[in-house]
């Protein structure tokens, strides 16, 4: 059955509904906006006046233009209401019961032929469309905060949508200026299934006391050229909201990695859920820094300029690439000296260091440094690591050109131990056959606002660097999710160089 998309219903008009009922506008569609109340539907309108009126003052769209589109937008209470739509979208919160109840109503009241879609991050499709008679005409069409801006959608088809249906929902999705990414229905979908381990991890990090929150935020921004931090960005989405797709995530697959770290349900017990509640990770008085410099928030444990201790004269540097990074210290007017006469030993590795220290004639003067990218240095301390020769450490590298993270002495530090498991996880759902490298890199890039999707990063560092990345990794912790994937492991067995080369 083809389908003409003619009149679009939105249930549920908070700022997703909103956003995705701007969207439809812009693009000429005819749109209902349906509310529970009075109230809600003044929300409603007010989200949508607000947002056409930024990109008004941005000179982004005419009065004339704005006109329109709010003009092709009809709010109201009643569900009855979309009896005429082509297609409805519901956008209610992420609570299977309450999408369920609502389309039961929409199976009633929509013609037969209507297309019914769910905007869930998360749940299973195929549960809500079994709550009508119409399975077939049920497909998730999931949009980005905030809906206008943002160009991706994933659309998901389930074993019983409609042949062809999916494909038409995407046309749409093009006819709306977004691109497209049709996947199978899995709990969390593309972004999601790889985005919410990834930040759960960083929790779990933390919670280990392997760095602090700002260094953390810093690393991943700097080192890896993340938009932002794991923890300003579960503020952002907020920590119940990405606790309940953790908990989705891991009622489907039972794998560990899944598990929502205890400090999240701390937090949330506590009423901490993120930005909207005024307070997460970050208090109502902090920030998350974007400036290049950690440790703004006064976060214990965290790297401040003015904690650095004095600079050491004299310093031996250890390890690949020491050569470089010692003219540069060199430059800064320290003296490079043997070893045995080291005030600081500086060890460059991304693997704990702490199998030098026997063989030091003073120990306590280990550091271990992994430079990442072109800003980033982190200072890792071993069991034995005076406190005051670390603290000195920073200084040295923020003179030479780098911003300071510290952390313990564990394998792959910060960067690597967050970065190389969500690259495992990408190879683990592309070998799975649930979607392509291509779609999967979109996915990542539009959805998330990355640099360079999972397939594009592993390809920039080497098969064999993340591959070895890891296995150190599962060797440090003996966590089953850390263990290559048997793709990544038979292919740089193969010689294959970058998954662009793959056969």
């Amino acid at each position: 059955m083809t389908s003409t998309f003619v009149t679009v219903g939105v249930v549920g008009l908070g700022t997703m509904g909103a956003g995705i009922a701007e969207c439809f506008a812009r693009a000429g569609i005819s749109v209902i906006g349906v509310e529970a109340g009075p109230e809600a539907l003044a929300r409603g309108r007010g989200h949508l006046e607000d947002s056409t009126g930024r990109a008004l003052a941005k000179g982004r769209l005419t009065e004339a233009a704005r006109a329109e589109i709010l003009g092709r937008v009809t709010l109201t209470t009643s569900l009855e209401d979309l009896a005429d739509a082509d297609l409805v979208i519901e956008a209610v919160p992420e609570v299977m019961d309450f999408k369920r109840a609502v389309f039961t109503d929409l199976d009633r009241i929509c013609k037969p032929s209507a297309v019914l879609a769910t905007n869930t991050s998360s749940l299973s499709i195929t549960a809500i469309a079994a709550t009508t008679t119409r399975p077939g005409r049920v497909i998730g069409m999931h949009f980005f905060n905030p809906a206008p801006v943002m160009k991706l959608i994933e659309v998901i088809h389930t074993m019983v949508t409609d042949e062809g249906l999916a494909e038409e929902v995407a046309d749409l999705a093009r006819r709306l200026g977004k691109t497209p990414v049709t996947v199978g229905d899995r709990a969390g979908f593309v972004v999601n299934r790889l985005l919410l381990p990834y930040l759960n991890h960083a929790a779990v990090l933390l919670e280990s006391g392997l760095a602090g929150r700002d260094d953390i935020d810093t690393a991943m921004r700097l080192g890896a050229g993340l938009p932002m931090g794991p923890f300003a960005l579960l503020d952002l989405i907020g920590l119940d909201t990405s606790y309940e797709v953790l908990s989705v995530l891991f009622q489907e697959s039972r794998d560990r990695r899944h598990a929502p770290a205890p400090i999240l349900r701390e937090r949330i017990s506590a009423g901490l859920l993120g930005r909207k509640a005024g307070g997460g990770f970050y208090g109502p008085g902090e920030h998350a820094d974007t400036s290049g410099t950690p440790g703004t928030s006064g976060t214990p444990g965290t790297s401040d300029p003015s904690a650095d201790g004095p600079s050491p004269k004299r310093v031996a540097v250890l390890g690949e690439g020491g050569d470089a990074f010692a003219a540069r210290l060199a430059d800064e007017g320290i003296t490079i000296t043997p070893v045995e006469e080291a005030e600081a030993v500086l060890a460059l590795s991304s693997v704990p260091v702490i199998e030098l220290a026997p063989r030091l004639p003073h120990p306590e003067r280990l550091v271990g440094v992994h430079l990442v990218g072109e800003g980033v240095a982190e200072v890792a301390s071993t069991v034995l690591t005076d406190p005051r020769v670390a603290r000195a450490v920073q200084g040295l590298v923020r003179a030479a050109g780098r911003v300071p993270v510290p952390c313990r002495d564990r394998a792959e530090f910060v960067v690597d131990a967050l970065l190389y498991p969500y690259l495992n996880d990408a190879v683990r759902m592309y070998d799975s056959g649930y979607a392509t490298c291509e779609d999967i890199d979109v996915a990542m890039r539009l959805g998330c606002g990355y640099r360079q999707g999972p397939f594009e990063t592993i390809d920039a560092l080497g098969l064999e660097t993340v591959r070895d990345g890891l296995r150190a990794l599962y060797a440090e912790y003996r966590e089953p999710f850390l263990a290559p994937a048997p793709l990544l492991e038979q292919l740089v067995a193969a010689g294959v160089r970058s998954f662009r080369d793959r056969p």
